[in-house]
């Protein structure tokens, strides 16, 4: 679990890097990430998996 939670903080600021000419929001405001389909998409799912792990922790943490 150590070492996918290093891998994913290398990882996924690489995936987030930022790209003009799409949008109708401004591309450096959260706003952005929560109403472009594009990123809308990868955050919800970054939540999930977050939150997920988040469960996940609680509970092994919780039986031990």
């Amino acid at each position: 679990m150590k070492r996918f939670l290093t891998l994913s903080s290398i990882t996924i600021p690489a995936s987030l890097l930022a790209h003009p000419g799409h949008g109708e929001t401004e591309g450096f405001s959260i706003i952005h990430y929560f109403t472009e389909p594009m990123h809308a998409i990868i955050t919800v799912g970054a939540m999930v998996v977050l939150y997920a792990g988040i469960r996940y922790l609680r509970s092994k943490k919780e039986k031990s």
